[in-house]
C-alpha cells in the first residue's frame, strides 16, 4: 500500500472532534468499570504490587561502547499526515535489554528461541550496593550467593539472580560508564566464579545486573559472558528499580522482542510481588 493511500486511509478514518471526546468518555467509563470488576490474574494469585525495572530508552542512553545505540528519524508527522511514524536504527544491545545465548555462542538460542517459560521466573535479588558504593570493581561472588541462600533459602527452580549494586542511579550522568584515568570502565558485575556456581547448581535461568554488562566494567576476557551463555542461559543488563523489589518471593516477567537469529534486544521487564 503507497504513502499517500495510507495517509488518506488515516485522514479519512479520523474522527470529528465531537466524536472523539464522545468516544473517549465512554472509553473511559468502560475502563473505570473494568477496573472496579475484576483484578488482573497475577495480582489476584497473590502479588500486591507490579514494579516496571526498565529504563525509558532514549539517543543519548549510555551504552558499553560509548556511541549511540538508538536513532529515531520521523518518516511522518501527525500534523502534516494524520499519524506519527518513526523509523529506528537500533543496537540490539542498548538499554534495558537481553543477551540471548547466541550473543556469546556459535549456536546458542537466538532471541525468538529463548523459551517463553523461562522468561516468567522467581527473582533472587543479590544486594552488594555497600560494597559497590566502596569499590566500583566490586562483583557478585560465590560468598555472595552463599549469603542470600542462608537469609533466603536455596534459589528457587527456573529463578533469575539479579545484582542490586545501586549503579542505575547513575544511569544519566557519566559515573554509569565511570570511565577513569585509565581509559577502562568501573562498575559492578558477576565474577565468573559466581556465575560458574549458579550453572553447577542447575536452578537459575538467567542473571541480570543494574549495569551496561554482566561482566564488571574492567573485564578484558568477558569471562562471566562466556561461562554463562553459551549454558542456552540468558541475561540482562540495565535493570532498574531493583531497589523496589523484596530479596526474594517477586516473580520477573521479560518481554523480549522476538526477532529471527537477533543475539538480543531491548525488553519491557516488570516484577510483581
Amino acid at each position: 500500500m503507497c504513502d499517500l493511500c495510507v495517509i488518506k486511509a488515516v485522514k479519512g478514518r479520523m474522527l470529528s472532534r465531537r466524536e472523539f471526546f464522545r468516544t473517549a468518555a465512554f472509553g473511559g467509563a468502560a475502563a473505570a468499570m473494568a477496573t472496579t470488576v475484576s483484578t488482573p490474574p497475577a495480582l489476584a494469585a497473590g502479588h500486591e504490587m507490579v514494579s516496571d525495572m526498565t529504563h525509558e530508552l532514549y539517543e543519548d542512553f549510555p551504552t558499553y561502547f560509548g556511541v549511540p545505540g538508538l536513532k529515531m528519524d520521523q518518516k511522518f508527522k501527525f500534523a502534516d499526515n494524520g499519524f506519527n511514524l518513526f523509523e529506528m536504527t537500533l543496537n540490539e544491545h542498548t538499554g534495558t535489554h537481553l543477551d540471548a545465548p547466541l550473543h556469546f555462542s556459535a549456536d546458542g538460542q537466538s532471541v525468538a528461541e529463548v523459551p517463553v517459560s523461562n522468561l516468567v521466573c522467581p527473582l533472587a535479588v543479590i544486594d552488594i550496593r555497600e560494597k559497590a558504593a566502596a569499590d566500583p570493581d566490586a562483583q557478585v561472588t560465590p560468598d555472595d550467593i552463599t549469603a542470600w541462600k542462608s537469609a533466603n533459602g536455596d534459589i528457587p527452580a527456573g529463578a533469575c539472580v539479579a545484582m542490586n549494586s545501586g549503579w542505575s542511579g547513575k544511569v544519566a550522568s557519566d559515573g554509569f560508564r565511570n570511565v577513569g584515568d585509565d581509559e577502562k570502565m568501573h562498575f559492578p558485575g558477576f565474577h565468573v566464579e559466581a556465575a560458574q556456581m549458579l550453572v553447577e547448581d542447575g536452578n537459575t535461568v538467567g542473571i541480570a545486573v543494574d549495569t551496561l554488562s554482566l561482566d564488571h566494567g574492567i573485564s578484558a576476557d568477558f569471562a562471566t559472558h562466556y561461562a554463562w551463555l553459551p549454558t542456552n542461559r540468558w541475561g540482562l543488563e540495565n535493570l532498574a528499580n531493583l531497589d523496589a523489589v523484596p530479596a526474594s518471593g517477586a516473580t520477573l516477567i521479560v518481554g523480549a522482542p522476538k526477532v529471527r537469529g537477533g543475539s538480543g534486544g531491548p525488553a519491557r521487564v516488570f516484577a510483581m510481588a
